[in-house]
């Protein structure tokens, strides 16, 4: 194995991330390259990550996140890559057991990682994300990104899959504002992707679904116990689940209104062509 085959790429998409592009950067500063792409910033990301020596930074329009990690992972120039949030920090603990992963000549396709989840600095111990866990470390030339899904991309891997052992930190929860406006953002894009697939919303999914999803959540998943941080985080993952489909209803009834139009358009355009 060559040192090439060794070498790491560091991935990152952001915006409006100053809070916590600080640590995520230095955390993954042990990487070969890190590339960043940066859906235009206006609270100073951008302009702190291109000042930093060891960064590519570049400026694109956001237009899903399967479409925006995609562009990025193709301007990797290595093999081996780590991708991870704005919002995410890499420990020594995990970087050493990356490291290790990266050189061992038996290393697998990619790995998934676990995450401890942080509401502001408070570590969130249930809320439905104690088994949560996400591909982030993988080989470009075995993997790609799924083209049919806007939110929560999936990467198809071409080859086997493991587990590391050492959690990546999530800083996920900001503010009770920021929360919110991410989980109406996924929901409305979960709607489109939704859309797309001609999936369809009834009364019983838009009222059910939600309530289903703060219930399983906070007394199935153990929320309650996570105090007034877990029944905040599942209040909020269940309105995005009330928006995805309150979204999709709008949609629905849109192209109805679209088709409908359509439609009368057309008669007219007879009677007329039939009068003349």
């Amino acid at each position: 194995m060559s040192n090439s085959d060794h070498k790491l790429s560091a991935l990152i998409i952001t915006f409006n991330e100053m809070e916590h592009i600080k640590k995520c950067i230095a955390s993954v500063s042990f990487a070969d390259e890190i590339i960043v792409v940066d859906s235009y910033s206006t609270d100073g990301t951008y302009e702190y990550l291109n000042a930093l020596p060891n960064v590519q930074v570049i400026q694109r329009p956001f237009k899903n996140f399967t479409d925006q990690k995609s562009f990025t992972l193709n301007k990797a120039s290595n093999d081996w890559i780590l991708f991870v949030d704005a919002d995410e920090v890499v420990p020594s603990s995990l970087k050493t057991e990356i490291t290790q992963t990266i050189h061992d000549p038996n290393a697998l396709s990619a790995y998934w990682f676990y995450r401890k989840f942080m509401f502001k600095n408070c570590k969130l111990n249930y809320s439905g994300w104690q088994t949560d866990k996400n591909i982030r470390l993988f080989k470009k030339s075995q993997c790609q990104f799924t083209q049919n899904k806007l939110v929560h991309e999936t990467l198809q891997v071409n080859g086997r899959t493991g587990v590391l052992r050492e959690k990546l930190i999530h800083y996920c929860y900001k503010g009770y504002w920021d929360y919110k406006a991410k989980m109406v953002h996924y929901g409305r894009l979960k709607a489109k992707e939704l859309y797309a697939h001609k999936k369809s919303c009834n009364i019983l999914k838009l009222f059910i679904k939600p309530i289903w999803k703060f219930s399983y959540n906070y007394f199935i998943r153990l929320g309650f116990i996570d105090l007034h941080r877990g029944f905040t985080v599942c209040y909020l993952n269940a309105l995005s689940v009330y928006t995805r489909y309150s979204e999709l209803s709008k949609l629905e009834a849109s192209a109805k209104a679209q088709k409908t139009i359509g439609k009368e358009a057309y008669k007219l355009n007879n009677v007329d062509i039939a009068t003349n």
